[in-house]
């Protein structure tokens, strides 16, 4: 397969485009993963089963290099060796040319285990029954970070009000499953795969093969929200093995079930808040205690954890703050990447307490919120200067009057307090959500880590090739990219491609992840593209590379974390409306509305398909996605008719805005937009649940059986709040 030549999205739409199943190699082989039926054991002996001619079973002793899975920390092993710590933990690979012959073998194998106490929950991990599952106290990673002076702040409290708040797991469902095949061409190890990030599988197969002559290439994409950013790893390490060994091609792809089975979920959080509020009604210190159920490894548990801590505030200037976070190790499937990578259950969380603080202090939660949001005069949580303009105000007023907001939202709480008889039919309710998102890596990483690196290539005849490893997994990157490079060149769009996400031929410009593609990686192709044309030859061919450099603005400390913890931020404001039936508790949603500060957009129509796509998501997230563990700690919810997600009709037409506020060191004056849609859709949708049930609610989901719950019990959430009278100071313990 010629991966030089570019891959459009028309194939896609078509259905034309040969994903990881639709492709053929000579001599084929089909593998399957044996799995771990313990969720927490030693490995005591292991029975293999009589191979027929062509079968083969690979496992840790048969990896040359390093068996491990090399995500940010060395920690989850390719295959298990001798231990085991999650239901479906990888422990063997088996291959051979039948699929069923392969599934019998798998039945055939028996592996005996020395069992010990799994902990499914933080509170199961925190009691170290049987001793710790990682070092000694069961903590992957933790952060604690200040800002002002808390016990000051607390002093000049009159009221305190503490509220726990949490969020689930959430299923990626992505349209494609996992899949990927690997094969020997030109001496190296090839892996072609549906990915979010070639590299991060080139670097996982060239350690667990002890060698470098690996290569990794996305196919096209079925999209991945996250969960094809490092759980490719897990396919990719086993199958590297067994191809270099077998010297034949093998492709292993997961059904449905064993995808939400096995694979990578959003972290389920639970954070503690503790607020005072001083005579004037203003917010002047909050302690902040977050816990991250992490999974049986770290994962990339300890980015998400720094992303939640860095921004616990969310979009508010509180001056005396303390956060501390911990990411605690458990005997489940490792959770990862998922869009929004940790601040859609922060800015849930966060919403959903300021709300519930201005309520038990009497005030407008919409009032309440615009008087502490951030300006452009505030410090961050991190210590830094605000970047730039702020316009959360301009933003907020128009998510305000686009939705009527204000005339909905007396209405029908005076329809609440005049209408008792509410209970035997329908009740409207209306919420609102205010959120950011920092876009590229957290801290300095971008510059000290990653340093991305594009090429572009102009032929003689004036076409121009971009070189890059960010891949379009449904979310439009390659016509962003080539509008780009189009437009700063001058040149119309056709004569403009992409390079298929291809570590043979594309330099490292990093992973598909963290609403970096446009801010950092569009803006060093515009960069790129600005030296081509005032370099411009005519029939010639020309080479240029740019290397991203950070801003002189952009300042961290990583060790005392003060500083930019993100080269820009992107801001969102969302109003959703619903009718409950106070009978069932099913919420229908009547309304949504969206605007969003991303600098200013490369094309207005493709964002638009992230804003209704991401929304969706997040609305999905906060109302209908269960994903529970069963008491053996695997996931009840193992298909599509189990695990529900909105569907077309179950979401009304979005109504949405962007507001300009072009970002200088982005393409065109773009930021990152991607993860920010799906941040606010779940809190304003709980906020609407609640103003129309008038029960305060403070998870998610927010299913029907949990508003039945609510309105039998008259409460949800335990908000406690403590008053020590006007200017009298409030003991902080």
């Amino acid at each position: 397969m010629d991966t030089v030549n570019t891959r459009f999205k028309w194939e896609e739409a078509t259905g034309a485009a040969k994903y990881i199943a639709d492709r053929h190699y000579e001599g084929l082989l089909e593998g399957r993963f044996y799995r771990s039926s313990c969720p927490r054991g030693r490995i005591k002996s292991v029975t293999l089963p009589s191979l027929p001619d062509g079968y083969h079973i690979f496992g840790a002793d048969d990896v040359p290099g390093q068996n491990v899975l090399p995500i940010v920390e060395i920690d989850w092993p390719a295959f298990a060796e001798q231990e085991v710590r999650f239901v479906g933990q990888v422990i063997y690979l088996v291959v051979g040319p039948d699929p069923d012959v392969v599934d019998s073998l798998l039945n055939e194998i028996h592996v005996d285990y020395e069992p010990l106490t799994p902990a499914y929950t933080i509170e199961q991990s925190k009691a170290l029954k049987d001793g710790a599952i990682h070092a000694d106290n069961n903590v992957l990673d933790t952060h604690m970070l200040t800002k002002g002076d808390i016990q000051a702040g607390f002093a000049n409290a009159v009221t305190i009000i503490e509220e726990t708040c949490s969020t689930s797991y959430q299923e990626h469902i992505y349209l494609e499953t996992q899949g990927a095949v690997c094969y020997l061409q030109d001496g190296k190890v090839v892996l072609e795969g549906s990915m979010q990030c070639p590299w991060y599988v080139h670097h996982t197969m060239a350690v667990v093969l002890g060698h470098d002559n690996v290569r990794a290439i996305q196919c096209p994409t079925g999209g991945g929200f996250g969960g094809k950013e490092d759980f490719p790893d897990v396919l990719a390490a086993p199958l590297a093995v067994a191809v270099e060994k077998l010297q034949q091609p093998i492709r292993l792809i997961f059904e449905r079930g064993e995808d939400i089975a096995t694979t990578s979920k959003r972290h389920p959080v639970t954070f503690h808040y503790k607020t005072g509020v001083d005579a004037n009604g203003k917010i002047v210190a909050m302690d902040i205690k977050f816990d991250v159920n992490a999974g049986a490894y770290l994962s990339l548990s300890g980015i998400v954890l720094q992303r939640t801590i860095t921004t616990a505030t969310n979009v508010y200037d509180i001056p005396n703050v303390r956060v501390e976070g911990h990411a605690w190790a458990t005997n489940t499937v490792p959770t990862g990447a998922f869009r929004g990578f940790g601040s859609p259950q922060n800015c849930f969380c966060m919403e959903t307490h300021i709300h519930h603080v201005a309520k038990e202090v009497d005030a407008d939660p919409v009032t309440f919120k615009q008087q502490h949001m951030l300006t452009s005069q505030s410090q961050s949580l991190t210590g830094a200067e605000i970047f730039g303009e702020l316009v959360l105000d301009e933003m907020l007023q128009k998510v305000l009057d686009m939705s009527d907001y204000q005339r909905k939202f007396a209405e029908f709480s005076q329809m609440e307090e005049t209408h008792p008889e509410r209970l035997k039919g329908k009740s409207k309710g209306i919420g609102l959500a205010i959120f950011q998102h920092g876009c590229g890596f957290a801290g300095d990483l971008e510059d000290t880590l990653v340093r991305a690196k594009v090429k572009l290539v102009k032929e003689p005849d004036g076409t121009v090739q971009i070189l890059a490893s960010n891949t379009d997994i449904g979310q439009g990157l390659s016509l962003t990219f080539r509008k780009i490079v189009a437009d700063t060149l001058n040149k119309h769009i056709d004569l403009v491609q992409v390079a298929v996400p291809d570590t043979g031929i594309v330099p490292d410009s990093g992973p598909t992840v963290a609403s970096r593609s446009i801010l950092i990686v569009g803006y060093i192709l515009e960069k790129a593209a600005k030296k081509l044309k005032k370099m411009w030859l005519e029939g010639e061919s020309q080479e240029i590379v740019e290397v991203y450099c950070k801003p002189d603005y952009h300042q961290w400390n990583q060790d005392t974390y003060q500083g930019n913890a993100y080269q820009a931020t992107s801001y969102g404001a969302n109003v959703v409306e619903v009718e409950v039936d106070m009978a069932t508790g099913e919420a229908e949603i009547t309304g949504a509305w969206a605007v969003y500060d991303i600098g200013k957009a490369i094309d207005g129509t493709i964002f638009r398909g992230q804003i209704e796509g991401g929304l969706v998501q997040a609305l999905g997230y906060g109302s209908c996605e269960k994903l529970e563990l069963t008491q053996d700690g695997v996931f009840a919810q193992r298909s599509m008719a189990d695990y529900v997600i909105p569907t077309a009709l179950d979401v009304p037409a979005i109504g949405s805005a962007l507001v300009d506020n072009p970002y200088p060191y982005g393409p065109n004056g773009a930021k990152g937009g991607g993860e920010l849609t799906h941040n606010g859709g779940a809190a304003a949708f709980a906020a609407a649940v609640e103003h129309a049930i008038g029960v305060p609610l403070s998870s998610i989901p927010v299913t029907p059986e949990k508003v039945c719950e609510a309105l039998a019990d008259g409460k949800s959430t335990q908000i406690k709040t403590i008053s020590a009278g006007n200017g009298e100071p409030i003991n902080e313990d």
